[in-house]
């Protein structure tokens, strides 16, 4: 590994773990979180979990399983040249998307609903949120602790939004951990403090990834032409070059050699503007970032671009009428399932319908109350891929609505 920056986190001085261990022979402790990532029985559900496109609409499509492999790349890429530690946005981006329910976005967004129209006073569901319940919680691995028992500075990169509500609400249950800095002021007073530059890192790569392959899906799809996109500076430009540097390429060779042009340029952009970043600030140790503003960046001119291509792919990919049309479908799938479960948790497998009974019955001033019942039912249906919700629904409501 390239020597790290004063800047970047060594895990020789990481925070540590909820439970302490002791430390490994032959890996690091970011290695190590990344390894416990891997073999998660959650990470390997991400094969089968929607990115845009649906898992039954084809095979070629991403998943949040190969956009979560995408990301790391990338990540790791633009780690080593900042001197920053690899592992640590490796693992990370390994795990961002842990928490992601079936059918991606719009499954979150009925489970939220769900959630909150059982429970005005529910935290609802973000995945982010679920992520790093997955993580701390939901695993079942090992004999000492629920959850994987990752680092802090893991579990910091995996917690990239929060509001303030929950952030409090985290706080009360861990003072001083990893929601602490969505409460605290950053030096400048203007912002909240910052995460380490790995986590930064990791959620900017994220946003390259997704970019570039929804592109490269939308286009299969055929929801996309190459025609809409030269309406996209950001791609017209690579598109043009391309063809400049290969005359009368076409088809997915044309495509893929534009797209990628475009990810090496946000790439090397990124290197450059985080490095002027770094130069101007000089912060001398990681606790000297989180008191600064955010210093993983674009440039100015690429921020923009990026932001155009954001608009454009939601506009005509993300609410797409074939793409709204089965979205439709995936939120009322999670919303059958819900009341399914909550009407009769004996659906559910005995382990979680178990835990809603247990929850149930517990005294409101019991000491682990915020696991309430309506939690317990989220968490089951989160778990769940694409094809196991649809089984699950056809099972309980007698119809097809997914091929599976």
């Amino acid at each position: 590994m390239t020597a790290l920056a004063p800047y970047a986190c060594d895990p020789a001085r990481s925070r540590g773990r909820r439970y302490p261990e002791p430390a490994a022979p032959t890996r690091s402790a970011f290695q190590r979180d990344r390894d416990r990532i891997v073999h998660s029985t959650a990470f390997r559900r991400l094969v089968y979990k929607t990115q845009v496109f649906l898992n039954h609409e084809g095979d070629l499509f991403r998943t949040r399983l190969t956009h979560s492999l995408e990301v790391a790349q990338l990540g790791r890429s633009i780690a080593r040249t900042l001197q920053l530690n690899e592992d640590l946005v490796e693992a990370i981006a390994l795990a961002h998307d842990l928490g992601h329910t079936p059918f991606g976005h719009v499954g979150q967004d009925a489970l939220n609903s769900c959630l909150k129209s059982y429970n005005p006073d529910s935290a609802g569901f973000e995945h982010n949120l679920q992520s790093l319940r997955v993580v701390d919680t939901l695993e079942e691995r090992y004999p000492d602790y629920d959850g994987l028992n990752l680092s802090f500075e893991t579990r910091e990169g995996i917690l990239k939004h929060c509001s303030r509500r929950n952030a409090r609400r985290m706080e009360g249950r861990e003072p001083g951990g990893v929601a602490q800095r969505f409460l605290e002021p950053s030096g400048d007073g203007l912002h909240t403090q910052q995460p380490g530059l790995e986590a930064q890192l990791a959620n900017l790569a994220d946003e390259i990834a997704y970019n570039a392959h929804d592109i490269d899906d939308g286009v299969r799809s055929g929801l996309l032409s190459l025609e809409q996109l030269q309406e996209v500076e950001l791609f017209e430009a690579y598109h043009r070059e391309t063809l400049a540097s290969h005359p009368g390429l076409q088809g997915r060779r044309l495509l893929f050699e534009t797209i990628r042009r475009m990810l090496s340029a946000q790439v090397y952009d990124v290197m450059d503007a985080t490095g002027a970043a770094l130069r101007a600030a000089m912060p001398v140790d990681v606790q000297a970032v989180r008191q600064l503003p955010p210093l993983v960046c674009f440039s100015d001119e690429m921020a923009v671009k990026s932001a155009t291509l954001k608009r454009f792919l939601l506009q005509n990919l993300y609410r797409h009428p074939q793409v709204v049309e089965t979205t439709q479908t995936a939120q009322q799938v999670v919303r059958d399932l819900f009341a399914a479960y909550m009407a009769d948790p004996a659906q559910m497998p005995q382990a979680h319908s178990d835990r809603f009974d247990q929850l149930d019955s517990r005294p409101a001033g019991s000491a682990r109350h915020q696991a309430r019942p309506e939690r317990v039912v989220a968490d089951y249906i989160a778990g769940m891929t694409d094809r196991f919700a649809a089984k699950e629904h056809e099972r309980l409501n007698g119809r097809v609505v997914f091929p599976v």
